[in-house]
């Protein structure tokens, strides 16, 4: 397993980052490398966000001196989503077969979980989020048909689009993880616009199902101070409670959304109308 360190960033501090320096804090860059656990340790909210990729071997998640615990989920809870082909994740002995655009939930306390592919030729890439819990709640699967679906966005705003939730007090119990998936009809680009904020939760986005040459013009940093990150294909950016999060794409896209921080209420938001946007 490789887990990268990320400190948090004051916003008076971030007004004044280079593209790189932006880059560098916020994007992550390189989610799903062959037979490896790629994760991010923010110590935004303390989330950890990134890929799972097991190709003819299997993958265990273990906890090292980072975590300070005798294995990973010992203090913690995550939410997985499948956007490649067919895996399972054995937790503890019980295996959870996952197609493409499956969710599990795990809950605190799972010891031993490992991941591994049905197919070498078309590995299952696991996307993961997780975020410190102080309860258990049972291990489950979520299916894309099981998530709770909420229709958003007008045609004539270009942003027409079915959110996805399946870590969610309606659909699945958690400590503080909200999780789900946001899929943009085609002919649509925007996300999140008008924008918001929400003070007591921090967010990654991770943008997917885009073609080489498309780009995400994912908008950041405080509603009178933005600034934008260009992302490709399968990466992810990491969004601090004070910071908008929207994005423009130049073709239609689906992206994965993870939040952790004070409360579980998803239409916690503060939000920004375009006007005010600078």
């Amino acid at each position: 397993m490789n887990l990268e360190i990320r400190y948090a960033n004051h916003p008076d501090d971030s007004r004044y980052y280079t593209t790189e320096e932006l880059r560098k804090n916020y994007l992550i860059e390189k989610l799903f490398v062959e037979n490896e656990a790629a994760l991010v340790y923010s110590h935004i909210d303390r989330i950890i966000a990134g890929g799972i990729m097991p190709v003819g071997e299997k993958i265990k998640l273990s906890a090292g001196k980072e975590l300070g615990v005798s294995y990973f989920f010992e203090r913690r809870e995550a939410g997985i989503i499948n956007i490649g082909g067919k895996g399972k994740v054995i937790i503890d002995g019980n295996e959870f077969i996952l197609d493409n655009a499956d969710g599990l939930y795990i809950g605190m306390g799972s010891k031993d979980v490992t991941f591994e592919s049905e197919n070498t030729n078309s590995p299952a890439k696991f996307y993961f989020n997780s975020s410190p819990a102080h309860k258990a709640f049972p291990t489950r699967m979520i299916t894309l048909e099981q998530a709770k679906k909420v229709r958003l966005g007008e045609k004539e705003n270009l942003n027409v689009r079915t959110i996805n939730q399946y870590v969610h007090p309606d659909v699945c119990e958690s400590c503080q993880l909200v999780m789900g998936m946001t899929i943009l009809d085609p002919g649509n680009v925007w996300n999140t616009m008008p924008a918001h904020t929400h003070e007591r939760r921090m967010e990654v986005y991770m943008y997917f199902n885009m073609d080489e040459g498309a780009r995400v013009f994912h908008l950041m940093g405080q509603p009178q101070e933005t600034r934008h990150i260009v992302m490709a294909n399968e990466q992810a950016v990491i969004s601090p409670s004070w910071s908008i999060h929207s994005g423009v794409g130049t073709s239609n896209y689906t992206f994965i959304w993870g939040m952790c921080g004070e409360n579980i209420e998803f239409t916690d938001m503060d939000h920004i109308a375009i006007k005010d946007i600078r």
